[in-house]
């Protein structure tokens, strides 16, 4: 009763956003779990990697088109409009792959991919467009805290959609785990028609359809540098790992979507509180310059978010390279790819929420949903060449060759993190 009634006292805006973030939530977990349903349902009808691959291609270049109109629409419609369109989207594509099994050809499994990778990102850029208008702009240590938890929760619910999506299969099948991701979306989709009203986002000017292409250098760079992060990652977390796993250990649903689940729910986890372990290794790394009496606000400005990126980004690359050279020379194998995917599931996590709390803290706070649409679309760039390389280069030259692209990708994301503006927490 109590919750009740803070919910009903807090401001429009604001129940507004958590109603945004609820949905975003509901439709992570849906979304991770046809993703496992798919890589594992068609691994087992005997698809080979590259065209596992092939099925998420339109997602992923459907979710780079999305990001740049869907952030004019959000400007000019409302944020709530396009959740919704986002959510029905999602309903359809689940509708579509209830078909009986000989319809789910690859052409038309990627047409239902293309509606599900819309949606995602309609509602990817609305929620993460809603922060920017609750936080003021001096208080950049409170937007990166806000940022850090709604990403973070983000992909620790993916986690669970993961391991979702592998129990389903296993109990129900894929028709029938299909359709209850559908009946949970629908619930929620009709809950969000009715209590979305505000046009939350929505531009005080009318943005023109040139406005889609950012003109800021900060953001632009930013957004190259998460092109290549994500590329990075879904190199080999797409197809090849997954399948390696159920090739190379033998595998079965449970332990493959178990160890997905695990790895993004705590990669979740990691970034909900990476702006506590950045203060603190910022602060640690220049503990010995007390002698010269800095003072925790002087460490504070010295280590930049810009200066931060580079440094996560410089020690990720390290992790792909230690792997690869673990699987070079048959050293634990299956030790060393458990153990240093999971540390580098936290550094990644580290960096991931630095760049996203930067993009929401450089974007234009009128149509903000413009610079996160465009920031947005360069991660979804990165994730489609990841996938198409996930499955090509793995069925080619293996899991090792993915991971060293892996390792090139993170030091470019490096170096490009050296071109952002010192900008102050």
């Amino acid at each position: 009763m109590l919750g009740l009634n803070f919910l009903t006292s807090l401001p429009t805006q604001i129940k507004q956003y958590l109603i945004i973030t609820g949905n975003y939530w509901a439709f992570t977990l849906t979304d991770g779990a046809l993703r496992m349903l798919v890589v594992l349902y068609f691994h087992d009808l005997g698809y080979d990697p590259l065209s596992i691959a092939m099925l998420f291609v339109f997602y992923e270049i459907f979710g780079v088109i999305t990001n740049l109109v869907g952030g004019w629409l959000g400007a000019k419609l409302g944020l709530n409009k396009t959740m919704n369109i986002g959510l029905g989207l999602q309903i359809i594509a689940l509708a579509m792959l209830t078909l009986d099994a000989t319809w789910l050809t690859v052409i038309y499994v990627m047409a239902a991919q293309a509606l599900s990778g819309i949606a995602k990102d309609l509602n990817k850029m609305s929620a993460k467009s809603a922060i920017k208008l609750l936080v003021p702009e001096d208080a950049q240590g409170k937007l990166y805290k806000w940022v850090a938890i709604l990403t973070g929760s983000k992909n620790a619910l993916k986690g669970v959609g993961f391991f979702l999506g592998g129990l389903l299969l296993t109990l129900f099948e894929f028709r029938g785990a299909v359709l209850i991701l559908m009946s949970l979306l629908v619930v929620v989709w009709l809950f969000s028609l009715v209590t979305l009203k505000q046009d939350l986002g929505k531009a005080k000017y009318k943005p023109k359809f040139k406005d889609i292409l950012s003109k800021s250098k900060a953001i632009n760079v930013l957004s190259a540098a998460r092109l290549f992060l994500f590329g990075a990652r879904d190199v080999w977390f797409v197809v090849a790992l997954p399948v390696y796993l159920a090739v190379t250990f033998n595998w079965d649903h449970w332990w493959v979507g178990g160890f997905m689940a695990c790895w993004v729910i705590g990669y979740g986890i990691v970034q909900s509180i990476a702006p506590s372990i950045t203060s603190r290794v910022a602060i640690t790394n220049r503990g010995a310059d007390t002698n010269r009496g800095a003072t925790r606000s002087e460490d504070r400005k010295a280590n930049t978010p810009a200066k931060l990126a580079f440094f996560w980004a410089s020690l990720l690359a390290i992790l792909p390279a230690f792997i690869a050279l673990a699987l070079h020379f048959d050293f634990y194998i299956q030790t060393s790819l458990i153990v240093g995917l999971l540390i580098f599931g936290a550094v990644f996590a580290i960096n991931s929420s630095l760049h996203s709390y930067l993009i929401v803290s450089f974007a234009n706070k009128d149509a903000v949903s413009l610079d996160v649409g465009f920031y947005y679309m360069a991660n979804a760039m990165g994730r489609l060449i990841g996938t198409v390389l996930s499955g090509w280069v793995y069925q080619n030259y293996g899991l090792e060759a993915c991971l060293w692209i892996s390792c090139g990708f993170v030091i470019l994301a490096a170096l490009l993190s050296r071109g952002l503006e010192e900008k102050q927490f």
